[in-house]
């Protein structure tokens, strides 16, 4: 069933609901997922981007750090994302944004994980970097992972402005950060297909801005 016809149900990290209709042939499911894939695109809150978008571009005006996180798939779209914000998203009218993906450290991420907990990798790392108005963006198919959650309480602490991309029903970050985008989708490649198409809109965005 698509997704547009039910209620979107929370999960859990690594768990999802929906693959797909099953029985399709290879071009009818490409046309499904289309399908599934616009519909998640223009469903999007528009609003809560443009809030988004104005925090990220205030911080880069004002010279406050940008950092990106995410887990798995999602740990992916933070490092393309943050290479795009630096450097893509350069413009000769603007200062250089200064933005840093913390899925991007082996070493200080097993470190954190072995001697600490997999919970505190990305709030461990705030915790050396973090100032007060710095803008903290995170990538979440589910909004359950615990380490996200920790970095989003420590972000409330510092006094730093958070927002999230997240699917299926927002999950429990949903909650804590200050702005969420919830790709409402039970399909995790639609969800993750569509946090990058954002990252790429933000990206634009302030590379064309005035």
């Amino acid at each position: 069933m698509s997704a547009a016809k039910t209620k979107i149900r929370g999960t859990l990290p690594g768990q999802f609901h929906s693959s797909g209709p099953g029985g399709l042939k290879p071009g009818e499911f490409a046309l499904w997922y289309q399908d599934e894939l616009r519909r998640a695109l223009s469903a999007l809150d528009w609003a809560a981007f443009e809030k988004i978008a104005e925090a990220v571009a205030e911080a880069g005006d004002k010279g406050r750090q940008v950092f990106v996180m995410g887990n798995g798939g999602s740990a992916a779209t933070a490092s393309h994302a943050a290479v795009d914000f630096s450097k893509t998203a350069a413009n000769p009218r603007k200062r250089l944004l200064r933005c840093f993906s913390l899925a991007d450290n082996p070493s200080f991420l097993t470190a954190v994980g072995n001697d600490l907990s997999f919970d505190a990798t990305f709030s461990r790392q705030l915790e050396n970097l973090l100032n007060p108005k710095d803008v903290v963006l995170f990538i979440s198919g589910s909004g359950n992972s615990k380490n996200l959650l920790e970095a989003a309480k420590l972000a409330r602490r510092r006094k730093a402005w958070s927002a999230a991309f997240l699917g299926f029903d927002g999950g429990k970050l949903r909650g804590v950060v200050d702005q969420a985008l919830v790709v409402a989708s039970d399909q995790y490649g639609v969800i993750e297909d569509v946090h990058l198409s954002l990252s790429h809109m933000l990206t634009f965005y302030l590379k064309q801005r005035a």
